[in-house]
């Protein structure tokens, strides 16, 4: 602990470090400011019908990405989502069009013609999904909420308008962090849109178990040690590899220092047990509202039942189909991103192999034999996690509460912030700083 506290002291010795830190808490406070800025037209004290709809089903789910802004109709209500579906439809498509798969491969300069297919992408997306979200006030706010008069043209138009800019500048927001500040920008706004939920929920399970006496505080100090120990898995799963030893041809000897070709000196290749990160879960999000969507088309007692089973998150089924389709996406999204036929043939150039694997196809078959192995049992790991909070709520915890205990939204808080502090690490270690999570006592100091 006493170490970890001087590795804190020692962030604000470095000057750049310290900088990008307040521009990084800069930034996301001006994103908070934002969700709390009702659209222009609309009466602010009118929306306990729209918070009422976004306390179940996708309208929760939504509320917790933008951090509340949804359900105060902000300008910021569409967030930073309309990216992120952006981002992976540019990345799915890079597998079937050639011209994306050329800029995949063509370095930086592929990288910023991405971002900006990426970029107007999130604007058409945007432009969808706006007319939908005005549409739901309309359906869902009472005719005297709108100023400007209900279904108005005028409100329909500037609203849209709004909200496209205020993706944008959530979009530019995040840019700006992951180039200014510290940590991916785009992820940092997501987990503070999470963790700004945190407290609230707190304090609803709080009420639930103390004042309420549903259980007393020591039901509620089991709850959080049970929640960390959770945290502590979600870190394991995101963090675990399986190392794959490589060993060079040739070898150029320094002084008294071994050095590959390479350049560098690990001599394994790391295999995340996760490769598809919280991806999975996000897709097979995607999915499940289908069927609720398409089942409330209809009136027949069937199609009734299904949109019942298919809209109740914390329900046994939805969780079997959801766990399902979690372990499908996983094994599908690893084999499109990790591409270890590329893996082996880079090996081979560079004049490595696997110790006991010939060089070329019989290595990507042996990456790609490991990666389904050790992905397997990371894919029932990741659908255990996802499934969690149904499980909890079933012991009798609050809804609120029990969104944090896996999903979506555990998965990216704890992947963030374990990116965000390795890059802090990283100054640490350059400065010859101890690092905040191992201590430099067998790093040697460099004159």
């Amino acid at each position: 602990m006493k170490n970890f506290l001087e590795s804190l002291k020692n962030v604000w010795k470095i000057e750049e470090l310290k900088n990008r830190i307040l521009v990084t808490l800069g930034l996301l406070l001006v994103y908070r400011f934002g969700a709390h800025v009702t659209l222009p037209g609309i009466d602010a004290t009118q929306l306990e019908s729209l918070a009422g709809q976004t306390e179940k089903g996708i309208g929760s789910i939504l509320d917790m990405f933008t951090g509340g802004a949804f359900s105060k109709a902000s300008v910021l209500a569409l967030g930073i989502m309309p990216y992120i579906s952006a981002s992976i439809v540019v990345q799915l498509m890079g597998i079937a069009i050639p011209y994306l798969q050329k800029l995949q491969k063509d370095g930086e300069s592929g990288r910023k013609k991405l971002n900006q297919i990426t970029r107007w992408l999130t604007i058409a997306i945007t432009l969808v999904q706006g007319p939908g979200y005005i549409y739901n006030l309309y359906s869902t706010l009472p005719s005297n909420a709108f100023l400007l008069g209900f279904d108005s043209f005028q409100f329909l138009f500037s609203s849209v308008l709004i909200l496209t800019t205020g993706t944008v500048f959530a979009m530019w927001l995040g840019e700006k962090i992951t180039d200014k500040g510290i940590g991916n920008g785009i992820s940092l706004l997501i987990m503070v849109g999470i963790l700004a939920r945190l407290p609230q929920a707190l304090i609803q399970e709080f009420t639930s178990k103390v004042t309420n006496n549903n259980g007393g505080p020591m039901v509620l100090v089991f709850e959080i040690i049970v929640w960390l120990l959770v945290i502590i898995a979600c870190v394991l799963l995101v963090m675990a590899v399986r190392k794959i030893p490589v060993q060079y041809a040739r070898r150029t000897t320094t002084g008294d220092f071994e050095q590959d070709m390479m350049g560098g000196n690990r001599q394994w290749i790391p295999l995340k047990l996760n490769s598809a990160g919280v991806m999975p879960i996000i897709f097979a999000q995607a999915i499940m509202f289908i069927p609720a969507a398409l089942a409330g088309l209809s009136n027949s007692e069937t199609s009734q039942s299904i949109a019942g089973t298919f809209s109740d998150m914390f329900g046994f089924w939805y969780n079997v189909v959801f766990a399902a389709l979690i372990l499908i996406f996983t094994f599908f999204y690893t084999a499109i991103t990790v591409p270890t036929n590329k893996m082996a043939d880079d090996l081979k150039r560079s004049g490595g192999f696997i110790p006991g694997v010939k060089p070329g196809i019989d290595t990507a078959d042996f990456l790609d034999k490991i990666m389904s192995l050790i992905t397997f049992p990371g894919s029932l790991f990741l659908a255990l996690i996802a499934v969690f909070p149904a499980i909890v709520v079933s012991l009798d915890v609050q809804q609120s509460w029990a969104m944090f205990y896996g999903g979506t939204s555990l998965i990216i808080m704890v992947g963030v912030a374990i990116d965000t502090i390795q890059q802090i690490n990283s100054y640490l270690l350059n400065k010859h700083y101890d690092g905040l999570m191992k201590t430099g006592k067998n790093r040697k100091a460099v004159a």
